[in-house]
């Protein structure tokens, strides 16, 4: 005959397991409230911030024309003749950020290879965090750099300007080394070991097994790398702020000081034009036409990496 205790014990650790189980789908579902919470906070600050920035955009093309600010090629919004063509903010961020990718592409790409084919694990390990730790340097220290060492050791070899777009766009490139060779990096370091042992076996060295297998297999992320890095060159304020200058200009001489869209927003935002004035209007106007460009940056980089991503079984 069972003993009623074992009954009892039977039943009691019943019931505990399912208060326990009772317990832990309360303690789920209020977790899974608290991420969405979450997630749903950062959706509606992108949401607001793209709001404001598009609101305060239309109250600026309510007064000056689409053809004026995108047809004229001169940028003089706080002179007495004022001008609000933005071709000479574009035309100096384009100029930095091309000579930053300059710079980062082949320095992140070879950093990239290097650790991911050539560099013993231990070398690596070491590597990596000091190649990324250089995008924890705050950007002014960049601008800095480059304004008081850069600039006059590059004035001893060719003529610049004090504030020149090539300084500054020398240190983006260096600045925005670790977004693409980290990125560059997992992407080669996805690559089926396979391929690389199928490349030897037909006899293939290991520099033609990079470039002829390993870099083609990798191309999606090497390639959203290089977008992504572009968006960053192009979002950076303080390192062209402070090397680069003031000056909006017209212009492909990296020689001479520019503006970009970036710095000028910073300058409204020093107070330089009083709150509600079309002046400060175009710091809106400005964003706006900033974000489109770095949305379709991203969406690019997006479309590329599922586009020609390789599956592998």
């Amino acid at each position: 005959m069972q003993n009623p205790n074992s009954q009892d014990d039977s039943y009691l650790q019943f019931r505990q397991s399912l208060e326990k189980n009772a317990f832990e789908d309360i303690s789920e579902k209020i977790i899974a409230v608290i991420l969405f919470s979450c997630a749903l906070v950062s959706v509606l600050t992108t949401f607001g911030i793209v709001l404001i920035i598009f609101q305060e955009a239309f109250v600026f093309f309510q007064e000056v024309s689409f053809a004026e600010f995108f047809l004229d090629t001169k940028w003089t919004p706080l002179f007495a003749e004022r001008h609000f063509g933005v071709w000479p903010l574009i035309a100096g961020t384009f100029l930095t950020t091309v000579i930053a990718m300059a710079v980062a592409i082949p320095l992140g790409l070879s950093s990239a290879i290097y650790l991911s084919e050539y560099a013993q694990p231990k070398v690596a390990a070491i590597l990596r965090p000091a190649v990324e730790l250089l995008a924890g340097i705050p950007t002014v220290v960049y601008g800095y750099f480059a304004l008081l060492f850069l600039t006059p050791l590059l004035r001893n070899i060719i003529p610049l300007e004090i504030f020149n777009a090539l300084s500054a766009g020398l240190m983006m490139g260096v600045m925005i080394t670790p977004t693409v060779g980290s990125i560059s990096l997992d992407a080669i370091q996805a690559v089926p070991r396979s391929l690389r042992e199928g490349a030897y076996a037909l006899g293939i060295t290991k520099l033609e097994s990079i470039f002829k297998i390993v870099l083609p297999a990798a191309l999606s992320g090497i390639i959203a790398s290089i977008i992504l890095g572009i968006s960053r060159a192009v979002g950076e304020t303080m390192t062209v702020l402070i090397a680069a200058g003031q000056q909006p200009k017209l212009t492909i001489n990296f020689a001479e000081s520019v503006e970009t869209m970036t710095a000028y927003m910073a300058q409204i935002s020093g107070g330089d034009s009083p709150r509600g004035s079309l002046n400060f209007q175009t710091l809106y106007a400005v964003g706006a036409l900033l974000f489109l460009m770095t949305l379709v940056l991203n969406i690019v980089s997006y479309w590329i990496a599922n586009r020609y991503k390789e599956k592998y079984e």
